[in-house]
């Protein structure tokens, strides 16, 4: 255990059967405790915002619209995470340590997404990362270089466990063998998101959070395993919801489970035996309070989670309207969530963050149309990661709760 994290505050095993839920869309409420985890008397860090959020605004404000410009704004000065996967090793070492040191300065902390795992996203909206497991190690190594002593949280390759290798179609060039060459591929990624928890959390003051997906994606059951493979032992915790729509009450629901599932498979227990997010909330609970005996909350993963745009929570797409809905691609009518804050009140619940930086597209969504429209929204979207100027408007005028004055 890295030696950081020995001054969490204990809490009796007997304290988990306080995780009640009074009603179907409450949070679930371990009691209060503070903890030394993620340093919650720093403030998150404030990285530069994507000039195009400005630009915005000043076309807002010169239109007239200056309490929709100030929205924007406002959403741009929030803290959200740094995302670092297309650079070159020396870039992103770089670009790391840039990051930390003015983090440092400023007296807060710095979230760092790591997205440069070879194949991922399937090659798909965002597809892309490292050529192979030896220059990923290289490009992993050079940003655990940047971040050096200095603190910082680390949401660990989002989407790389959610969807593995074996998941993706076969490629249309690969005759024969798909399967097989699946099988190498994901065993690949195991061996590369461990290496990545090894390296990172092998700093001083690094915590390393990763990936499961979000609450409506896999079971506890299907996410845990996954996560053992992946080296979650020797990590701080996991992230839930990143870049996704899902409502808090969801995904940290989803998020205990999983750590009381890794918990319980840690003691000896099996991970079919472990109650998922789909069983009744009683029985859950039922089940919780059966092995609490058995758990040692001191030692159970920690989790971040995504709040950055799940305001409005998830999007449902009108009943056969499209072949595919594509309902985690620019869904319509969604707000900004929950401000990012390490005070969430919950033992394991390390923080609420902005992972996804919110007013950015996540890709082009035709919903099983020809395209190039998506027809959710009768425009075309900008590729992934690209200003989406209708979409941050959307975002900042349906803010739950609000951040129009």
């Amino acid at each position: 255990m890295h030696p950081r994290h020995l001054a969490r505050a204990l809490l009796p095993a007997a304290a988990l059967a306080a995780v009640l839920l009074p009603s179907a869309t409450a949070v679930p409420a371990l009691p209060a405790v503070h903890r030394a985890s993620v340093a919650p008397e720093l403030p998150l860090y404030v990285p530069a915002a994507n000039p195009e959020a400005h630009r915005q605004a000043r076309a807002l404000s010169a239109a007239g619209r200056g309490r929709e410009a100030d929205g924007i704004t406002a959403m741009a000065a929030t803290p959200h995470a740094v995302w670092l996967g297309d650079q070159t090793p020396a870039k992103a070492e770089a670009e790391a340590r840039a990051t930390a040191v003015d983090a440092t300065r400023r007296q807060s902390l710095p979230v760092f997404v790591l997205y440069n795992v070879p194949g991922r996203d399937c090659s798909q909206y965002s597809g892309g990362g490292a050529t192979g497991s030896a220059a990923y190690r290289t490009w992993i190594d050079a940003v655990a270089r940047g971040i050096g002593d200095h603190r910082a949280l680390v949401v660990l390759e989002p989407d790389s466990l959610a969807l593995l290798p074996r998941e993706c179609p076969p490629a249309a060039s690969t005759p024969g063998g798909a399967e097989e060459l699946a099988r190498t591929r994901t065993a690949a990624r195991y061996s590369e998101i461990e290496y990545a928890v090894r390296a990172l959390e092998g700093r001083p003051a690094t915590d390393v959070y990763l990936d499961t997906g979000h609450a409506t994606w896999h079971t506890v059951n299907t996410i845990v395993p996954r996560l053992r493979q992946a080296g979650i032992a020797g990590a701080t915790g996991f992230a839930v919801n990143v870049s996704n729509y899902n409502t808090d009450a969801a995904g940290v629901w989803y998020a205990y489970l999983v750590s009381v599932c890794l918990a319980h498979t840690d003691a000896g227990g099996r991970t079919a035996d472990c109650p998922d997010q789909w069983r009744p909330r009683a029985e859950a609970q039922s089940w919780i309070d059966d092995h609490a005996r058995a758990l040692d909350p001191a030692r159970m993963k920690h989790f971040v989670t995504d709040t950055s745009r799940n305001g409005r929570g998830p999007w449902k797409a009108p009943a056969n309207t499209y072949g595919d809905p594509q309902e985690w691609c620019n869904p319509p009518g969604r707000g900004l969530g929950a401000r990012p804050t390490t005070r969430t009140g919950y033992l394991l619940h390390d923080a609420k963050l902005w992972i996804k930086t919110p007013g950015e597209s996540d890709g082009s969504c035709l919903r099983g149309t020809a395209g190039p429209q998506d027809p959710a929204r009768s425009l075309v979207d900008p590729k992934a990661g690209e200003w989406f100027p209708e979409q941050a408007l959307e975002l900042v005028r349906l803010a739950n709760p609000a951040i129009m004055r």
